[in-house]
């Protein structure tokens, strides 16, 4: 038994490269395999123990519990989606909604909709998040377009957009950090 499920993770390794990478695959497969289900089942006790760690807190001054969470969730993705964090007046996570997905090099984010959401849920802040499968966090020409034009329009509500978060396999970058907001 040992030696099979040592073959199995070498074999899972060797396919999807990472842990997480595994984790995360076995999360979407879509088959009856008991083994699948098991791996689907540690990884969303992964994202739900991270995630722990953000709420009840100021996400604001927890960032790099935020970062592994997003990791967690959606780093290892095989096409692209958009995600959005609505913030309380303290900041604290109210609500983790996927706002968007995409293919394997693009996502639609959506002002209108991303800000229609968050006056439903009486937010008064968002961090915007969204994943890049190449394997490269660097914001595109358009990241940075859609979170100005989000961030303008939010300004406009008293919603304010604290940071858009891309992720990848092997980074993460900030749009805040990086001076574009």
């Amino acid at each position: 038994m040992v030696e099979n499920a040592t073959g199995l993770a070498s074999d899972l390794l060797d396919q999807y490269g990472s842990l997480s990478a595994v984790l995360v695959a076995s999360a979407e497969a879509d088959n009856d395999d008991p083994r699948t289900a098991f791996l689907g089942l540690v990884q969303a006790a992964l994202v739900e123990s991270l995630r722990s760690k953000i709420e009840g807190r100021p996400i604001i001054s927890r960032s790099a519990d935020l970062i592994q969470y997003l990791k967690a969730e959606m780093a290892y993705l095989d096409t692209e989606q958009v995600r959005v964090l609505f913030l309380n007046v303290k900041n604290h996570l109210m609500c983790d909604e996927v706002m968007g997905r995409g293919s394997i090099s693009e996502a639609p984010i959506y002002p209108r909709e991303i800000l229609k959401r968050a006056i439903l849920l009486n937010a008064s802040a968002i961090i915007l998040a969204h994943n890049h499968p190449s394997g490269d966090a660097t914001p595109s020409r358009a990241d940075i377009l859609a979170t100005r034009r989000l961030k303008g329009s939010g300004e406009e509500l008293g919603i304010t957009v604290h940071d858009h978060v891309i992720l990848s396999s092997s980074g993460w970058s900030s749009l805040k950090e990086l001076g574009y907001l």
